[in-house]
């Protein structure tokens, strides 16, 4: 049976760090840029399109900088701000992707593999990127192609905030005409390596025998020769927010009854309250996602007073569900996440009771945590 063919979109916030200072201050736009540090002893986190053409660059000393762009603004950067806007786009993204990978704080890998038999790729991965400018303000582009290496070259020749599309079969062509360092992977050293045996472009790799690459580069020379042809293998790796607790489960066969969703609601919702508390942690805001037969998904997430009480929790994720679902249609996918943590110790009005409620809970828990967690549910979840 033939594989289907393989869709990745590689998304990037462009200069994340410096569109960040450039939103809370719209002043700074139009200026040389930098973010990383003091002007005496910083290295550049970020660089504005504007210090760029100074020749500045990620990495670099800020003496060096000041040589260049003696008029360069230079911020210290504000990490709260950053993580904020990554967590905003990254819910973005999790509520419309089926499969998604975050490779770091401003860079998204997205795995649209079967997405072909009810939407074009394409228009789809332009709609999220339209949506993520529109909400957040941030430039990113992205590039789609038919594995993570060419996406992410492909998101590299789009910037500044544009998009490409490197249609399947025509990796090769696309590469050819490269710089050879546009491979992820060939640092400076390896680059003047290159350029001594003659090879300037991604084309120039494959006009060398594959056993000469290996007698010069070693193994690595064997896998410079496959990525200049396109091909790749590397997958899209789920992610995992690790300041939020979720669940969801893909159906085998898509569920219309609304009943049997509401069930299995309740039983993710017990679910991930027996592990937020098992982590010691209260969670102020839950969220319920639905993904329809052709992935269209929908979701929808309210700020709540901390608790990690199921009985507060349910009756939340049930409106949320009755917000999103649209009666009578089939379901391919449920779930549900919690987030917003704290630590601190229950307030005495987020129960009636709270010292009786914790101890009901603390039994509840033990029961779980030594014949399972389906040991106890409720009559609702049957």
């Amino acid at each position: 049976m033939a594989q289907p063919q393989r869709y990745i979109a590689h998304l990037d916030l462009d200069s994340f760090f410096v569109s960040v200072e450039l939103i809370n201050d719209p002043s700074l736009k139009g200026k040389p840029v930098v973010v990383g540090g003091s002007r005496e002893r910083g290295v550049v986190s970020a660089a504005s399109y504007e210090a760029r053409k100074f020749g500045v660059r990620s990495a670099m000393p800020m003496k060096q900088v000041l040589k260049l762009c003696p008029q360069v603004i230079v911020l210290k950067g504000t990490r709260g701000e950053y993580g904020r806007y990554s967590r905003w786009v990254t819910d973005i993204i999790a509520a419309k992707a089926p499969l998604f990978e975050k490779a770091s704080i401003d860079e998204f890998y997205i795995d649209l593999t079967g997405m072909d038999k009810y939407h074009d790729p394409y228009r789809w991965t332009i709609a999220l990127r339209q949506e993520i400018i529109d909400q957040t303000g941030l430039p990113i582009s992205f590039g789609l192609a038919s594995n993570k290496l060419v996406a992410k070259i492909a998101t590299d020749e789009a910037k500044p905030n544009g998009y490409l599309f490197v249609q399947p079969g025509m990796e090769q062509a696309f590469l050819a005409p490269l710089p050879v360092n546009k491979i992820p992977g060939v640092g400076e050293h390896n680059h003047i390596k290159l350029q001594q045996m003659g090879i300037r472009t991604i084309g120039d790799i494959l006009l060398q025998p594959q056993t000469l690459l290996e007698k010069q580069l070693g193994k690595w020379g064997t896998e410079l020769w496959q990525k200049a042809q396109g091909i790749h293998h590397g997958e899209v790796h789920p992610y995992h927010e690790a300041k939020s607790i979720s669940t969801e489960q893909t159906f085998s066969e898509n569920i219309k009854d609304s009943a049997q969703l509401l069930k299995l609601l309740v039983k993710m919702t017990e679910k991930v309250s027996f592990e937020l508390r098992q982590d010691g942690q209260m969670a102020g805001c839950i969220a319920v996602k639905i993904r329809y037969p052709d992935f269209e998904t929908t979701s929808k997430q309210l700020s709540i007073p901390h608790t990690y009480s199921d009985d507060d929790l349910i009756p939340v994720a049930k409106q949320l569900f009755h917000d999103l679902y649209r009666k009578g249609q089939p379901v391919r996918l449920l779930g549900i996440r919690l987030s917003d943590f704290s630590t601190e110790a229950t307030q005495g009005n987020l129960f009636q009771d709270a010292s009786k409620k914790k101890g009901l809970y603390k039994a509840i828990d033990e029961v779980k945590n030594k014949f399972g967690k389906t040991a106890l549910k409720r009559g609702s979840a049957d």
